[in-house]
């Protein structure tokens, strides 16, 4: 099995219209004598952006061995007098968004995994951009500003910035350290964030919002974002706003390249990042996906997500440790144990 090839997963009703044609001519195929890391990285960079439209399935890229068809011998034995890594030669599902999977797929790449990438949250623009206008001006009344996730800050400060430099006055706190990093990109580098647990009951936790009265925050978030951080901040003296940056949406994916995989037995696990994303990830699988959903070991980086798992059926759900990491080990230690 050559475990450099890649293989864009294919739709059982594929579209042969022009546009068709179009968008899978501008998917990239693999160049002679290109990396593992080069060629996760142009495919997790291409993934179609998932499309809202009701009906409207679109091919998913799976990033995966040539054939997947024979069952890989001797799974976590030695290689050439090596111990072969835990990962090795397992399909696990990446869920999320297209543009945003690449350093997952990469590190399972790495880990000798195949990466499913099957993103089931479309991030979208917002087609009123006015109200981040208004906050970019109205910045400096502020004494914090929010930013609940990486597609927070890239959406909102490609406005804010593009009107006025980031007033120092106002302090800037997140979530997580994806968040830190999309935020020093675009030079933002003092952030409040907690360090062990992701999440807004952590940056609750944290002494600066112990007391906030008086104090006026800002909050850039998706539409339909969770309301608890800001309900605390009020609750404690605080005026909040929120500033709806981006929308997110159920895909319009063909769910024919997991359904092939479980049914010829190589869908070794998954990984899922939200629970929004999860029930989109039910809905998208059809009856007969979540027949084997239910069944599938599925890794989550957060109790919140672990409980909609339970609820919706899920009976492998593997808690991990948060981000990718987390993830990346949570992984590894379960099929290290030989399942």
């Amino acid at each position: 099995m050559n475990s450099s090839a890649f293989v864009p997963g294919q739709s059982l009703s594929p579209d042969l219209s022009p546009k068709g044609r179009e968008e899978a001519d501008s998917f990239p195929l693999p160049q002679a004598g290109e990396g593992l890391r080069e060629r996760a990285a142009k495919q997790a960079r291409h993934a179609p952006e998932a499309q809202s439209t009701p009906g409207a399935a679109t091919e998913t890229p799976v990033i995966s061995s040539a054939a997947s068809t024979q069952e890989p011998p001797g799974r976590g034995a030695k290689e050439g007098g090596q111990e072969k890594s835990a990962l090795a030669e397992r399909h696990i599902v990446v869920t999320r968004p297209a543009g945003q999977a690449t350093h997952l797929a990469e590190a399972l790449i790495e880990l000798a995994a195949h990466p499913v990438l099957f993103p089931v949250l479309a991030i979208e623009e917002i087609e009123n951009t006015a109200p981040l206008q208004d906050a970019a001006i109205r910045l400096d009344q502020y004494d914090w500003a929010v930013f609940v996730s990486p597609n927070a800050v890239d959406r909102a400060l490609a406005v804010v910035l593009a009107h006025r430099r980031w007033p120092a006055s106002v302090r800037v706190a997140t979530v997580g350290h994806s968040s830190e990093q999309a935020l020093a990109r675009h030079g933002i580098g003092d952030v409040v964030a907690p360090q062990e647990r992701f999440d807004s009951e952590a940056l609750l936790a944290l002494p600066p919002f112990a007391d906030m009265s008086g104090q006026q925050v800002i909050i850039f978030r998706g539409d339909g974002g969770r309301d608890l951080f800001g309900d605390v901040l009020k609750a404690r003296g605080a005026a909040v706003d929120y500033v709806t940056c981006y929308r997110r949406a159920k895909p319009a994916l063909d769910p024919a390249p997991l359904l092939r995989l479980w049914s010829d037995g190589h869908l070794d696990a998954l990984t899922v990042t939200s629970s929004e994303g999860l029930r989109n990830l039910y809905e998208m699988v059809g009856k007969l996906g979540q027949s084997w959903l239910k069944k599938t070991p599925t890794f989550v980086p957060h109790a919140r997500i672990a409980e909609q798992a339970r609820a919706l059926g899920l009976t492998q759900v593997v808690l991990t440790g948060p981000a990718d990491a987390g993830l990346l080990a949570g992984l590894t230690e379960y099929f290290s144990r030989g399942h």
